[in-house]
């Protein structure tokens, strides 16, 4: 891949392109709520009050503001400067953090992690390293909801006016890495029309393997 190729940008690109994008991206955001089933498979019919880590927020709507909406304690982290004041501005009742999921090390331990059409913007190594991340922040019985793609790829999409990489490891090694780091799969919906065509993860933690 020729990371220097404008129309194929490198995962390098992610954090500046929303940096640019964020006021548009805030502004412009769907949030008709069609996430709904996968947010509700998340918690689980338990009751509000659940710690939940936000991994790549971006502006907080409608993901992060369903959660605090619902009565849970939010913690959103990004890596651009600019979607971490769009959080702040749109969700003020939640904690935000600007930080690099790759590595993050927060030292808490939460009920629900997600990583919502962000994770998917991590190279693959990139993506393979987040599995021990996750599990050192998840809860007994936490539930992990995150997307890909439907198969291992590469691919190329646009957020406002810039072209932002997506990367994708084939179904079974998720499975295998969720296994490895002590997560058991509940569903992987590839795919989903009822989630708008996306390919969603939904996993949970049991103990370190």
């Amino acid at each position: 891949m020729d990371t220097e190729d404008p129309e194929r940008p490198g995962p390098e690109a992610i954090l500046p392109a929303y940096e640019r994008e964020a006021p548009g991206w805030a502004r412009d955001r769907n949030r008709t709520l069609w996430e709904a089933p996968a947010l509700e498979a998340a918690v689980d019919a338990r009751p509000p009050g659940l710690t939940v880590l936000d991994l790549g927020c971006g502006s907080g709507e409608p993901i992060a503001a369903w959660f605090v909406q619902r009565g849970d304690r939010v913690t959103g982290v990004d890596g651009a400067a600019a979607m971490i004041a769009e959080f702040r501005a749109h969700v003020p009742g939640a904690e935000a953090i600007r930080a690099d999921m790759r590595g993050l090390s927060l030292g808490r331990r939460f009920d629900v992690i997600v990583a919502f059409n962000s994770f998917f913007h991590l190279c693959p190594a990139d993506q393979r390293a987040m599995f021990p991340v996750f599990a050192a922040h998840a809860a007994q019985e936490a539930t992990l909801l995150f997307t890909t793609g439907p198969a291992a790829s590469e691919a190329w999409g646009r957020v406002g006016g810039s072209v932002v990489y997506h990367a994708s490891l084939d179904p079974g090694e998720y499975r295998m890495l969720l296994a490895e780091n002590g997560f058991d799969v509940v569903w992987f919906r590839p795919e989903d029309t009822e989630l708008k065509g996306h390919s969603v993860w939904l996993a949970r933690y049991r103990h370190a393997r």
